[in-house]
């Protein structure tokens, strides 16, 4: 029993430094989100970056998200999407992180891999609004009305009063020439916004 006792005290300070060191680094950690928020606020956003930085942790899903959009805000779209590359691999079935790529890839002009995140969003969340939303004006401003029509259609089953669903899915049946389709939904629109005037147009247009 002698000998136990010390091992047993060893282990309990080995235990308690561990512990106190991990504190001492999460503490670390949020301070520097803590301040990283406050250089983002003041525009500084490389700075807001370095915060981050100084504390980095690849394996971090928090860090690579938040660096993923600060690379973003201060334009420097390859390293925002490596970082948020980093993210998505580390949770793989985060949409928060794919929206977030999104960013930098639009502002690159690389809608077809846009295009792509969307469509894997919607695998995952069959009925997530912002994706329908977002992917079927993608497919409708390419003149591609076919496959614009299910994404608004499924967005206003969803949501059937819901005034960006409904004037898109108008909008989609018109340039279909479905004109009958098209006009009672502009009709549901002005319901909803009554000064709506892409609906009033609409309607003049099915006349």
């Amino acid at each position: 029993m002698a000998i136990l006792k010390p091992l047993f005290f060893a282990g309990l300070f080995f235990s308690l430094t561990t512990l106190l060191a991990q504190e001492t680094q999460t503490d670390k950690v949020i301070n520097a989100f803590s301040e990283s928020y406050i250089s983002e606020k003041g525009g500084n956003y490389e700075e807001a970056a370095n915060k981050i930085k100084a504390v980095y942790d690849a394996n971090s899903y928090e860090m690579n998200l938040r660096l993923g959009w600060l690379n973003y805000l201060a334009g420097s779209f390859n390293e925002s999407i490596a970082f948020y590359n980093k993210a998505i691999t580390l949770m793989p079935y985060s949409e928060e992180s794919k929206f977030g790529i999104i960013y930098p890839k639009n502002a690159l002009g690389k809608f077809d891999e846009v295009i792509g995140i969307y469509k894997k969003i919607l695998e995952n969340s069959p009925n997530n609004t912002t994706a329908l939303y977002k992917l079927g004006n993608l497919y409708y401003g390419r003149a591609k009305y076919d496959l614009a029509l299910p994404l608004f259609k499924k967005m206003v089953d969803l949501y059937p009063f819901g005034h960006d669903g409904l004037l898109m899915y108008a909008w989609t049946n018109y340039q279909l020439k479905k004109y009958k389709e098209a006009k009672i939904l502009f009709q549901k629109v002005l319901m909803n916004t009554p000064t709506d005037t892409s609906a009033k147009e609409g309607i003049e247009l099915c006349k």
